[in-house]
């Protein structure tokens, strides 16, 4: 096994990233994903949101409202401290978990970790305990990032705005990484990009 991290704003195409490195055989540990799974109704770290913030965060369906929350937590600094002091060691438990099944197996392991680089430029945890062959950098500008989560999910500009501006900035993220991948133009553009990363990631594995 050998681990990458790939990482990139709201907006960036990352997931589609993700997918497409799926599809050329990589294992991808995606922590919006575990994120979503934890937070359903029933889970600790729903039970422990609903605690913080009451039902108001709660639709009548009984899943959780991501705007709701999205609404709290990015317009106050304690709030999104708040949920991430709920959040990050349920991640950090189930991250491992899905190491420790793949962990004797010839493959590359993608960690797709939307805030792997910290507003101000620093990472979440330091290069040499990740110990990963490199970092991946999916990069977009900011307003066509933004237009893209207005499209797909439905959010205000101002709350996606709002996002983005508590995440670590393009040039912040871009001194972090090992390669980065563009994806500013059409989805056969970003197809092309991900073959050469890789290729790339493949000379990583055989050296």
């Amino acid at each position: 096994m050998i681990e990458f991290g790939l990482t990139g704003g709201i907006g960036s195409g990352k997931s589609t990233v993700g997918r497409l490195l799926v599809e050329r055989g990589a294992v991808l540990i995606d922590a919006d994903q575990i994120v979503r799974d934890l937070q359903r109704p029933g889970e600790l770290v729903f039970d422990a949101m609903v605690a913080r913030w009451s039902d108001e965060i709660v639709m009548d369906s009984g899943e959780l409202d991501r705007s709701a929350v999205a609404s709290i937590v990015f317009s106050d600094e304690a709030e999104l401290e708040a949920l991430n002091a709920i959040v990050h060691p349920a991640v950090a438990e189930e991250t491992q978990r899905r190491l420790d099944e793949v962990a004797d197996a010839d493959v590359a392991v993608i960690h797709d970790i939307p805030l792997l680089v910290q507003p101000g430029g620093e990472l979440l945890t330091s290069r040499d305990a990740l110990g990963w062959a490199g970092i991946i950098v999916v990069d977009t500008a900011a307003e066509l990032a933004i237009a893209r989560v207005v499209a797909e999910r439905g959010m205000s500009p101002a709350d996606v705005e709002a996002r983005v501006n508590t995440q670590a900035t393009r040039e912040e993220r871009r001194a972090h990484a090992d390669f980065v991948i563009d994806n500013s133009s059409s989805l056969t553009h970003l197809e092309a990009e991900v073959e050469r990363c890789w290729a790339w990631m493949n000379d990583r594995m055989s050296s």
